[in-house]
């Protein structure tokens, strides 16, 4: 049982410090992979450790470990990197009691998940036998506990259940992946909507289309939208990145910088990765970060937070067993009154962005993002009328979001971490290698 480890983590470190703070954390995955057509793994992932953060003499230290028979150890380790730790402004969180309580979803069994791969395969190879089509689950379980010499004593468990879907078209020198996936928290993934999109992709992509370099009218489905625009929003809304100016939003607190159309929030309560409280045990809060293109403020860990003498707003979020660091729950951005219908017809000659090759290059300090298509469509009168290759999009936040057609009226989560609508913007540059 995980109680009695870190409540006597918790007593040894109160001894030895001035204060302490132990996160417990505890998963399970369960990976099912088909790769090019074939099951190739099954097995678990099992992951139990506790990371140890102390106050000693006005200096923080941090230590953590995977064995949970040597607690006196870690203990001293902590205490020793204290001695050249970082002078600490911060407390750690105080009177916090929260149980969430226990899912009573119950995740498919490992063979139902290796029948539903097989038969999403053959469905997809109905469509075109020669896709190599990569399907992948994970049922994943954690519990994560935070306890505090200063009363705190939380604990959370979720279960997440994550489908992906690929394919790769291969016709000479040409290769063609697409993919798709679905996050789940207690409910079924939807591997038919998965099947559905991936098969409209290919078809979409048939043909080749060519689009000259210049400024043209840009929709960024969801995911895209995510990895290029989302993340930059999420770096320059951090309050560490204020703290070390790199923030391009630094002195734009109060002012529509923003379409009035764009707001930009974050919600605890919603989605897969909803939480009440953040990895160093401070409550989570719902916060409105961009009010109708109005820049509100920004979001905080309780150390970068105590540089900027502000307070956390929940939002101290660990990798792993790492230290806690600025992040966000999720990015939601609010819908707008465009489908994705309406959308491609507005457009007389377009682009539509689908996937992106990694996260692109961005100047941070100036909003700019430029991506390479992995995936992308040509747009002429309204209709899609093939693939897109050699082709990249640039241009920067303050110019796509104050060059707004439209925002599409369903969200989608992507990943867990972010919900998104699809996005229009009237012009953005594009260049093109015939």
């Amino acid at each position: 049982m995980s109680e009695p480890t870190v409540e006597k983590l918790l007593k040894l470190a109160g001894e030895k410090a001035d204060s302490a703070e132990v996160y417990y954390l505890s998963s399970q995955d369960t990976p099912i992979a088909f790769e090019n057509n074939r099951l190739k793994s099954l097995q678990t992932k099992a992951l139990q450790g506790v990371a140890l953060r102390v106050i000693c003499n006005g200096k923080l230290g941090f230590a953590s470990s995977t064995d949970l028979t040597r607690l006196e150890e870690l203990v001293d380790a902590a205490v020793q990197t204290s001695e050249i730790g970082d002078a600490v402004e911060f407390e750690f969180a105080r009177d916090l009691h929260v149980e969430s309580p226990q899912s009573q979803y119950v995740p498919p069994t490992t063979q139902a998940l290796v029948d539903l791969g097989r038969d999403r395969i053959e469905r997809i190879h109905e469509y075109n036998p020669d896709i190599l089509v990569d399907v992948s689950f994970h049922v994943r379980r954690g519990t994560v506990e935070i306890a505090t010499t200063h009363d705190v004593r939380a604990r959370r468990s979720n279960q997440i259940v994550t489908a992906s879907l690929g394919g790769n078209l291969v016709k000479g020198e040409d290769f063609l992946q697409i993919y798709t996936y679905d996050v789940a928290r207690d409910r079924p993934v939807d591997t038919d909507r998965l099947v559905a999109e991936l098969i409209q992709k290919y078809q979409w992509a048939e043909r080749r289309a060519q689009v000259n370099s210049g400024s043209f009218p840009v929709l960024f489905v969801p995911r895209a939208a995510a990895s290029t625009l989302g993340g930059l929003f999420d770096t320059i809304l951090s309050g560490q990145a204020v703290v070390q100016n790199a923030s391009p939003l630094i002195d734009k607190v109060g002012e529509r910088v923003f379409d009035e159309r764009f707001t930009l929030f974050e919600d605890p309560t919603l989605g897969p990765s909803a939480c009440e409280f953040d990895d160093e045990g401070t409550p989570t809060q719902t916060k409105v970060l961009i009010d109708k293109g109005v820049v509100n403020g920004f979001y905080w860990d309780r150390r970068w937070a105590s540089r900027a003498g502000c307070v956390s707003t929940g939002n101290g979020f660990r990798g792993g067993l790492s230290r806690p660091g600025p992040d966000l729950t999720n990015l939601c951005v609010a819908p707008g009154g465009l489908s994705v219908e309406a959308a491609i017809a507005s457009m007389e000659e377009g682009i539509i962005v689908e996937q992106v090759l990694g996260a692109g290059q961005s100047n941070q300090l100036a909003g700019e993002f430029s991506v390479n298509l992995d995936l992308g469509y040509k747009v002429e009168k309204g209709q899609i009328v093939g693939r897109l290759k050699n082709t990249m999009v640039a241009g920067s936040i303050f110019e796509a979001f104050n060059n707004l057609v439209d925002l599409g009226d369903t969200p989608q989560w992507i990943g867990g971490g972010a919900y998104l609508p699809n996005m229009l913007f009237a012009e953005l540059g594009v260049a093109a290698r015939q």
